[in-house]
């Protein structure tokens, strides 16, 4: 039973909690079960289905914590856990900068469940690969994909009366279209929170359009070219920017870091047509509206037009600056032109067209190299 409903989390949670001697403690409880196709050569390879569920306590003591985790939930079980957090505790050293736990809390309901997505099933997700399949056979192409949807849950309780509980769910599919003789190629890859958006077929014509179009393909020489990030592509390339942590920057560790000291807070640091905020109840990319440390999350503005307009701040440094503290976002949202990726193409002489990057690694954070 990995899903627990909202009041079957409370209930063990509280259980947990009244097994507690530490002067604070926190349990979190978080699971989830999914399934998954794999398919290659027009043919599929793997299937099967996933389901997790996992408890961990923090037992707290002055400034010194401990954390144990278990996946058993007699008794006995976890009245175990939480002696051997309290263990772990004792013996730890003292963190400067621990911040007591905070109390009881409203939360607003997140929107990332789907029931729809959370009804999937073997059926089908077979059903949606043939759909998939069909586009390649027909255009006489061999396909390798990946089918996959999970609904998960996370809760969290502490001995001062906070408690969070957060629903999801999520379905992502990506393929890769060839020739047999492998020389042609193309990608495409779609995921979201209602299964109702993903249509597989369309995305694997996008994919053999590309390895289609791709036949004959000759090498370009080095030399700037206009380039247009596939939204895959920009995620991956962007995503060591999403952190906006006014910490980082205010200590020089950031690309947000000033030169000589401070942050670039109220810098046009982007294009004006860039805006970039956080919002948990984007109906496209919805969000926690609860941070890890029981923080609720409201819609932010990280860039607006291309001005730095917010840093988020963690308990501890916000208290240091003596401003309010800001969690971190759960999703981001980046805003810019109107035209689409067809439009881009249209309009561009001579450039390159990138799908996908991948094992994008962080060489100086102080300039996103």
């Amino acid at each position: 039973m990995p899903i627990y409903t909202k009041e079957q989390a409370q209930a063990l949670l509280k259980k947990v909690l009244s097994y507690s001697k530490a002067d604070e403690c926190e349990v979190n409880l978080g699971g989830s079960e999914g399934g998954n196709v794999r398919y290659a050569l027009n043919a599929v390879s793997t299937a099967g289905d996933i389901s997790t569920v996992g408890l961990g306590v923090t037992s707290v003591y002055g400034k010194k914590a401990g954390s144990a985790t278990i996946d058993q939930f007699d008794d006995a079980s976890l009245e175990r856990v939480v002696r051997r957090s309290e263990e772990l505790a004792q013996l730890a050293p003292e963190n400067p900068e621990y911040m007591p736990m905070l109390g009881q809390s409203e939360f607003k309901d997140a929107i990332t469940y789907n029931a729809n997505t959370a009804a999937m099933t073997p059926e089908s997700r077979a059903e949606m690969v043939g759909q998939s399949l069909n586009v390649t056979k027909e255009a006489k192409l061999f396909a390798a994909g990946f089918l996959e949807n999970s609904t998960g849950f996370n809760a969290v309780m502490n001995s001062k009366g906070l408690f969070a509980y957060n629903k999801s769910s999520d379905v992502t599919f990506s393929v890769t279209t060839r020739n047999e003789g492998g020389t042609i190629s193309g990608y495409a890859a779609r995921g979201f929170t209602d299964v109702s958006k993903l249509d597989t077929a369309s995305a694997t014509r996008v994919a053999s359009m590309k390895a289609n179009a791709s036949t004959g393909a000759r090498a370009i020489e080095p030399g700037k070219y206009t380039v247009i990030l596939e939204p895959v592509a920009a995620t991956y390339m962007l995503e060591n920017m999403f952190r906006f942590d006014a910490r980082s920057a205010e200590e020089g560790r950031s690309f947000l870091s000033k030169k000589g000291g401070g942050t670039r807070l109220g810098e046009q640091l982007m294009d004006p047509k860039v805006t970039i905020y956080s919002d948990p109840f984007n109906p496209d990319l919805p969000g926690s509206t609860w941070g890890g440390d029981g923080q609720p999350r409201e819609k932010t503005v990280w860039i607006d037009k291309g001005v730095v307009k917010n840093l988020s701040y963690s308990r501890y440094w916000a208290q240091k600056k003596g401003v309010a503290p800001l969690p971190g976002p759960s999703n981001i949202i980046m805003e810019g032109g109107t035209q689409s990726l067809e439009d881009l193409i249209k309009g561009t002489e001579k450039g390159i067209l990138v799908s996908r990057l991948w094992y994008i690694r962080m060489v100086d954070p102080q300039t996103l190299l």
